[in-house]
């Protein structure tokens, strides 16, 4: 069976958690493509189709709320399920990540198995 891979969008301005997601994901079958800000994965989200965008929160120049509720102002990305994350574990956090147009918020560090099924359920890739 020889089947597209989805593509996963990874933002995130720490170089040990893009290493971290891409090693999980490609071990997982994703196809993924990193940015390390806010403005490069605004650039990559809107040059490009992705099944996924997994999105830190807390980046220097355009965090991520920013640049998810940009996104989702962008009509051909209403539709491309959002992953927000950060170290902050406020109720606040959360609710400002679904108001900018997130589809979940995960606390990290996420464990990997964890992870895998909140990818594999996002972008429809459950068994």
């Amino acid at each position: 069976m020889n089947k597209l891979k989805k593509r996963i969008l990874v933002v995130d301005d720490s170089a040990t958690i893009r290493l971290y997601l891409h090693g999980l994901l490609t071990k997982w079958g994703y196809d993924v493509v990193e940015a390390t800000t806010g403005y490069e994965g605004m650039e990559k989200a809107l040059k490009s189709i992705y099944d996924l965008i997994v999105a830190d929160i807390n980046m220097p120049t355009m965090n991520g709320y920013f640049m998810v509720t940009a996104l989702r102002k962008e009509p051909g990305q209403l539709s491309t399920p959002i992953i927000m994350s950060s170290t902050e574990s406020k109720e606040s956090d959360a609710a400002h990540a679904y108001a900018a147009g997130a589809n979940l918020f995960l606390v990290k560090p996420v464990h990997p198995t964890l992870l895998k099924q909140y990818v594999d359920f996002t972008i429809g890739e459950v068994a």
